[in-house]
């Protein structure tokens, strides 16, 4: 079995509706066990992330940057960074922000060095940009055009009910699936 952490943090319930598009995604693989936590959550099942063969990191864009509480879980990671207890698994992320660019490329390239840190192998999202031509539209996969892993955009006035927009979280999905089939092939 390939066990795959999905670890976030979710102000207001955007990266959270993210988060569970990661995880359907990654369940979508034949023999895959995925396990959603909060960033709380993960730092009282410090043994559930050793064990995992990959994690996906997610946390909100706020200031241009990866969230204070996603920021606190990296920083209590660092005894798990001394003894490289991470070192060559797996590693992915995910940002939301309200602002079509939020400077949410800021929070993944944050979330990859972090990862580096540990020693992990990054899995980019692996799609062609979405919505960069006269035949695009919102709905394409990718449509904010990253390569480092999935963004998306949630009004700021409106609930994790209607936001993050459905091709948003299928690029998300997306992510989560070739975390998995990654994982499996390098695992296998």
């Amino acid at each position: 079995m390939t066990k795959i952490a999905v670890v976030y943090h979710s102000g207001y319930g955007h990266t959270a509706a993210q988060a569970k598009a990661v995880a359907a995604g990654a369940e979508k693989v034949a023999g895959v066990e995925v396990s959603l936590l909060t960033t709380d959550e993960a730092q009282q099942q410090w043994e559930l992330l050793e064990a995992a063969d990959a994690i996906i990191f997610g946390s909100p864009t706020y200031m241009g940057s990866a969230s204070a509480q996603f920021k606190g879980f990296m920083d209590a990671s660092s005894k798990v960074w001394f003894t490289q207890g991470w070192k060559d698994k797996v590693a992915a992320g995910f940002t939301t922000s309200g602002s079509q660019s939020g400077d949410k490329l800021n929070t993944l390239m944050q979330l990859s060095v972090f990862a580096a840190q540990h020693g992990m192998i990054w899995v980019g999202l692996g799609l062609m940009p979405g919505n960069n031509s006269s035949t695009g539209s919102v709905n394409d996969l990718n449509r904010l055009g990253s390569f480092l892993g999935a963004m998306a955009q949630a009004n700021s006035d409106q609930g994790a009910d209607v936001a993050p927009i459905p091709s948003d979280l299928l690029t998300a999905e997306h992510l989560g699936e070739r975390v998995a089939n990654v994982t499996r092939q390098l695992r296998g």
